[in-house]
């Protein structure tokens, strides 16, 4: 709370005490989560074979590319 931080993930139902926590923040960081899942299917891209960053974000937009085709 010092920093001003909010929790974005919900506690569990079983828990006694439910903190709250903001829905829309939520459901964007399930979509970036499942956006890099996605991208982690590409072999290449999870296990960053480049050694280079300009040639491993090269191999990230063309899996970008064939998941948007």
């Amino acid at each position: 709370r010092e920093h001003g931080v909010h929790a974005i993930i919900p506690t569990r139902s079983d828990q006694p005490r439910q903190r709250a926590f903001r829905r829309a923040a939520y459901r964007k960081r399930c979509r970036v989560e499942c956006l890099f899942n996605r991208l982690k299917q590409n072999r290449r891209v999870a296990t960053r074979y480049e050694k280079r960053a300009a040639n491993y974000l090269a191999m990230v937009h063309i899996a970008s590319i064939r998941l948007w085709l």
